[in-house]
């Protein structure tokens, strides 16, 4: 388990170096330009806090940090709007609709995705009986298909408009959650295959599409800021993920840990969690498809 984050670390500094020598002359549109300090931290703290706050939610000490970061994005959107160089410009929410909504979709779409294979993973060896190994194989699927269909629907966002194919893989993943809707202690093998199987290629036909139109409707000078911006929306909407399935668990199994004689009670939480995903799933795509550039439709 450790080796997975040793492995993590060496790739980011890997990753650090290589932006170093390769990226020189991205930031030259930006020269001179001072770092907003105070944003970066205030911006940084209240994340952590609000994340892991909303991931123990049904403690004290959750509400307590959600409620920091709450106020810690108050003090920071405040801060964005009087600073003279702000680490990230606001007004690209406010005046910028395809960002503003293909933001918004990346957010709620990975809120509602994150936590299926954690809870496929936890329902394969507790109620299937999986060897751990034997539950991975199974849920590859969705990671091989994303894979392969990525790529494919990058290629095809640079010819047709993003927004459109990005919904398409969000009404494949709508299907998906549906069908997780229904999984319980008699499903067949065949069945959960078949939902990753469509998981994977609907995530794979959004994400590329949805950082297409994200990347593509900013100016080239906070093309960093922005690429960062959706990572960040990601990881927030991850985490909201499983924020969600752990309170969820907490009012159907406890603190317990999963036995047999809590195994309808797993499969209830799992169930309502399913129910909760396919609903934010579908905000997710009628928020992928406000996207549109309005002014350039006008104009056409």
């Amino acid at each position: 388990w450790e080796s997975i984050f040793h492995l993590s670390g060496i790739m980011s500094l890997a990753l650090i170096g290589l932006v170093l020598w390769a990226l020189r002359r991205e930031w030259t549109e930006a020269k001179g330009e001072k770092f907003d300090l105070v944003g970066s931290i205030t911006f940084g703290v209240s994340l952590a806090a609000f994340m892991y706050g909303f991931s123990v939610l049904n403690t004290l000490l959750g509400v307590v940090l959600v409620v920091v970061g709450i106020l810690g994005f108050i003090f920071f959107v405040r801060w964005e709007n009087r600073t003279e160089i702000p680490v990230f410009n606001l007004q690209v929410f406010r005046k910028n609709r395809v960002f503003m909504f293909s933001s918004l979709a990346a957010l709620v779409t990975y809120s509602s995705t994150f936590a299926i294979t954690f809870l496929l993973s936890l329902y394969l060896q507790y109620v299937k009986g999986f060897q751990p190994d034997e539950a991975g194989l199974v849920l590859i699927v969705s990671s091989v298909l994303m894979t392969i269909f990525t790529p494919i629907s990058g290629r095809i966002s640079d010819r047709i408009e993003p927004r459109l194919v990005a919904s398409v893989g969000l009404a494949i993943n709508c299907v998906a959650l549906s069908l997780l809707i229904f999984v319980g202690s008699g499903t067949a093998l065949w069945y959960i295959i078949l939902a990753l199987a469509i998981y994977g290629i609907g995530i794979g036909l959004f994400s590329s599409p949805n950082s297409n139109a994200i990347m593509g409707s900013v100016e080239n000078r906070i093309l960093g800021v922005v690429s960062g911006t959706l990572g960040t929306t990601r990881t927030a909407g991850m985490m909201l993920s499983m924020g969600i399935m752990m309170v969820l668990f907490s009012i159907y199994v406890g603190q317990s840990e999963i036995t047999r004689e809590l195994y309808p009670e797993f499969l209830m939480s799992m169930r309502v969690g399913y129910i909760i995903f396919t609903a934010i799933g579908v905000l997710g795509l009628f928020t992928q498809l406000a996207a549109r550039n309005i002014t350039r439709t006008r104009a056409s």
